[in-house]
């Protein structure tokens, strides 16, 4: 990553950390691993390799319906969370929030 762009991800890292409510954040790369994340080791491994299991059906889900379509966003609501999935290129950005804040 430039210098340039990894100043502006973190800023955007940051501004999303930031918001109330935000429980955490995790960056996977393509094999699923966790580069980057706000939270501790355990629960990051758990939440990366299940939602990047649960992003890759969505992908393919939405492209089996839509081939010319691709997944851009994936929005998970439970009653004690929810769960943003920003599928880019080769990461997964995650975000884990309350959803009463």
């Amino acid at each position: 990553m430039a210098g340039t762009e990894h100043v502006e991800v973190e800023e955007t890292l940051k501004r999303i950390e930031a918001h109330k409510g935000v429980i955490g954040t995790i960056i996977v790369d393509a094999e699923g691993i966790p580069i980057r994340t706000t939270l501790d080791n355990s629960t990051t491994v758990l939440y990366a390799r299940l939602l990047r299991r649960l992003t890759m059906n969505a992908r393919s889900t939405v492209r089996d319906i839509d081939p010319q379509n691709d997944l851009t966003f994936l929005r998970i609501r439970s009653k004690k969370h929810e769960i943003l999935v920003a599928p880019e290129n080769d990461y997964l950005l995650i975000v884990i929030q309350n959803p009463c804040e």
